[in-house]
């Protein structure tokens, strides 16, 4: 069904818009004109360290002059492979700067799968976390960057604090050959190198609304990763829908928390561009530690959280002896799974703030709907289409037939926030990017009369645990490599918090001994850990189709049946 009446917009909150004007702004006009704005307040918090924006806009150009000086230019791919930091932030808009493409990267993801996509960008560039410089510099030469900037994430701390900076890093990452050998002579060079500059000239050429901006991976609908183009345009248009979501925000007066990590598209577009659009203090956390989020709340009181519902949950109970601690957030949006009713109500009480859930897709820029942030949300939905979104709810084996309203069918968006298709890959694009425009989510959903979405099952067989997307192909290929495996079948398997857990079914080679942790362990050496299956099960036969096709629902639920005896 095609909702051209929009019943939605009964529901939105006082002074929500149903349009967005259309953006005039690219990302790098939005940053300049936000540190003109607001050059004496505080855009970044990093363990106390404070940068204002006019010291961010002046580290943006910077930068931006010494990626030119390395020959960067406009359409060239540019990786960052880095936490949640200052420098991650001016890099980010430093590319962009050149009219250069930003491809995002998780600093803790394996060599096989860094490796897969540089492989599918080809990056001139990559600005990288100093413990996993050395892994791209490893890279064979035909994929390796021109340039590798490595990143020293503890020189932004304050003094003194140094030292406390620990994040989880595998061991085997960095070679003793590596360790005891400079930087310099490895090939690398310092940020601080690049950043050492003077700044980029003002008349250097600026992209435009439709150039690509970033390149986002994601196992998108169809298991595989693969870059998502995401324009200027798409990027700017999200963010200004999330700005128009919550009218309450006060320009230049609002603190995010960065918890969520800006390589994701979730945390890239409420951290990197919603929050500095509005002049915002940006606190970054590296990676998600309540004690940390509740010591800062103490110098820097938090009024809007981007999270995920475990993060909502481990951050009620680390305050229950400093019930204030949380008493300033006045607006938080859950994504990337099921927002529980439970946690709603537990976060509502202690905080006397907001907690209301959003939905959408890397393919997205990702946000496309969200509930209401006031008294007409609807806890259990995941509400309605943002400001200028039109959703379809049609028939997943013929999308361009439309569902009779009230009949769950696969969910279709259509906005300025949607994708420009997948990079280099033409027949992807055409699966998923439907004529007129239209988003195919890979999601069974059902619309109320009111135009409240619940989602109902998926078509796309993506797991989404802890907030991140895992394609259960990647894995499956994982334990294939193991030479004791003859098939194997991956699936999610709900946990109580609303998200998955990786779960596996194997079938072994005859005379194999069957040994969960070794699997496990094998999976470790070419799978980042969210990616490794917490449970396997050993299956004589897998469930297979007429054609041999491993059958993954019939899996899952013979490894739900398992538990439930167990």
């Amino acid at each position: 069904m095609t909702y051209e009446h929009r019943p939605w917009l009964a529901h939105y909150a006082e002074g929500v818009p149903p349009e967005i004007e259309e953006p005039t702004e690219t990302l790098v006009d939005m940053i300049d004109a936000a540190v003109g704005r607001y050059r004496r307040r505080t855009a970044l918090e990093f363990f106390g360290a404070e940068t204002s924006y006019r010291e961010l806009g002046e580290q943006i150009a910077s930068a931006a002059e010494g990626l030119r000086r390395l020959g960067v230019r406009a359409g060239d791919r540019v990786a960052i492979v880095l936490p949640n930091c200052p420098q991650h932030v001016v890099a980010f808009y430093a590319a962009l700067r050149l009219g250069a493409i930003v491809v995002e990267h998780n600093p803790l993801y394996t060599p096989p799968e860094l490796r897969h996509q540089f492989e599918d960008h080809g990056a001139r560039v990559a600005i990288a976390w100093s413990n996993v410089a050395d892994t791209v510099a490893e890279f064979p030469s035909d994929i390796r960057p021109e340039h590798i900037v490595a990143v020293d994430v503890s020189r932004a701390l304050p003094f003194g604090k140094r030292m406390a900076l620990r994040l989880p890093i595998p061991q085997a990452r960095r070679s003793r050959a590596a360790l005891a050998t400079p930087a310099r002579a490895r090939g690398l060079l310092a940020w601080e190198h690049l950043t050492s500059r003077r700044a980029l000239g003002r008349r250097h050429p600026r992209p435009s609304l439709d150039d690509t901006a970033v390149l986002q991976y994601t196992s998108g609908t169809t298991g595989t990763p693969k870059g998502a183009v995401l324009s200027h345009r798409n990027l700017r248009a999200n963010a200004m829908q999330s700005r128009a979501w919550v009218p309450g925000l006060e320009l230049g007066g609002e603190t995010f928390y960065g918890v969520l990590p800006l390589f994701h598209a979730y945390g890239l577009t409420l951290c990197l561009t919603t929050a500095l659009s509005i002049g915002a203090r940006l606190v970054l956390f590296p990676t998600f530690d309540p004690k940390l989020v509740l010591d800062a709340a103490r110098h820097s009181p938090p009024t809007f959280l981007p999270a995920v519902p475990p993060i909502y949950d481990r951050l009620v109970r680390a305050a229950e002896r400093r019930p204030q601690a949380l008493a300033s957030i006045r607006f938080a949006i859950s994504g990337a799974m099921s927002l529980p009713i439970a946690t709603v109500d537990r976060w509502e009480s202690a905080t006397g703030g907001l907690l209301v859930e959003g939905y959408g897709m890397t393919e997205s820029s990702p946000i496309t709907i969200g509930n209401p942030m006031g008294p007409t949300r609807r806890p259990g939905t995941v509400g309605v289409p943002f400001p200028s979104t039109e959703i379809r709810v049609v028939d997943p084996e013929q999308p361009d037939v439309d569902r009779p309203a009230g009949e769950p069918g696969e969910l279709l968006v259509r906005g300025p926030q949607v994708f420009q298709g997948y990079w280099r890959r033409p027949a992807e694009t055409a699966e998923t990017l439907l004529p007129g425009g239209w988003l195919r989510t890979g999601d069974i959903v059902s619309v109320s009369d009111e135009g409240f979405v619940t989602i109902v099952d998926r078509v796309k067989e993506l797991i989404i645990t802890g907030g991140f997307n895992v394609s259960p192909s990647e894995v499956e290929s994982a334990l294939l490599a193991h030479p004791d495996v003859r098939g194997a079948a991956v699936v999610g398997l709900p946990r109580p918090d609303g998200g998955e857990s990786v779960a596996a079914g194997v079938e072994l080679r005859e005379g194999a001994v069957f040994e969960a942790s070794a699997l496990r362990d094998f999976c470790r050496t070419s799978l980042t850990p969210y990616k490794v299956p917490k449970h396997v099960e050993l299956f004589d036969e897998l469930p297979r189709s007429l054609i041999g096709k491993v059958l993954r629902r019939q899996v899952r639920d013979e490894l739900l049946e398992r538990m439930s005896r167990s």
